[in-house]
């Protein structure tokens, strides 16, 4: 490993460094909880690393790069760890321990696997709706030139409005939460993708639509045989930032009066001054989103080779 080599060794330094710590200082905070779930989470991110080295070319950019945020992680760790548990030196509520705060994933998983499957639910149902309605209206209203008259310039209007704005007169106006939480999601998203859509169409290559007009071609067959075929990879290439929004948009429809998500997990926790709980779900939420946003490439990758 000539290219990575320094910053590889060096992120094992700090790990066994931070494992010395851990085990053998003496904690001076009273209320430091038994550290064996640190010490399990720190071998599956150490194991996590080593099987994406493992699966990465030698000598690329990425693995000097993976090499360096394990560095940076298992920094933050030894900061973390000797400002609270070893000098208890940090606020002795607002910045537990960490042997407290992955104590909590051991004790509420089944709690907060439940809360995520039902923020996945919720972002499931407005992501895929809010994308499939934007990309079907856009069609029509990039292809017919007297919807696009009218439907664009509302467009303009709405898609820098954030659909918050919206969500405490959703709320009144649903018939329950979820519903309301769903809308927010879908205007979070229609809005961006729909302008997307119709401007993708209004650049398409003049050869494709002569070639499809020498064919004679009816307006449907136009929209669903041609056009859609052409605006579907840029609707690929901007799924991550759809499903960035979206996922903004779950975080606060989730604070609008939800029972579940991990939303309402945090700021129930941050409500009752459970900050060791708040700090569980905000790494519970940076988990989901990684692997979102793996997934989300995957599909990018497998669905547009050519990029």
């Amino acid at each position: 490993m000539p290219m990575k080599s320094k910053a590889f060794y060096l992120a094992h330094a700090l790990l066994l460094s931070l494992v010395c710590i851990v085990v053998f200082v003496p904690n001076q905070r009273a209320t430091t909880g038994d550290y064996t779930a640190l010490l399990a989470a720190v071998c599956i991110i150490e194991a996590i690393f080593l099987l994406t080295l493992a699966g990465k070319r030698k000598g690329k950019i990425a693995d000097k790069g993976s090499c360096d945020i394990m560095v940076f992680i298992w920094l933050v760790f030894i900061i973390w760890e000797l400002s609270t548990s070893v000098y208890n030196a940090a606020h002795p509520v607002l910045i537990p321990a960490p042997e407290n705060v992955f104590n909590t994933f051991r004790k509420q998983w089944p709690t907060m696997l439940l809360n995520v499957f039902y923020s996945m639910q919720l972002l499931s149902a407005g992501f895929f709706a809010g994308l499939i309605l934007a990309v079907i209206f856009g069609l029509f209203a990039g292809w017919i030139p007297r919807i696009r008259s009218f439907a664009y310039p509302i467009a303009n209007v709405m898609a820098p409005i954030p659909a918050v704005v919206f969500s405490p007169y959703l709320v009144a106006l649903m018939p329950s939460f979820r519903s309301a939480s769903v809308v927010v999601i879908v205007l979070g998203v229609f809005w961006p993708t729909f302008l997307n859509t119709v401007n993708r169409i209004s650049t398409i290559e003049p050869q494709i639509l002569d070639s499809a007009r020498m064919l004679n071609l009816g307006n449907n067959m136009m929209i669903w045989r041609v056009l859609l075929p052409y605006i579907l990879p840029g609707i690929v290439t901007g799924l991550k930032v759809s499903m960035t929004t979206s996922l903004l948009m779950l975080n606060y429809a989730e604070l609008m009066g939800a029972t579940h998500g991990m939303g309402y997990y945090v700021q129930n926790s941050i409500t009752y001054a459970n900050y060791t709980n708040a700090v569980a779900g905000i790494i519970v939420v940076g988990m989901v989103v990684t692997i979102l946003n793996f997934i989300v490439t995957k599909v990018q990758k497998n669905a547009i080779k050519w990029n």
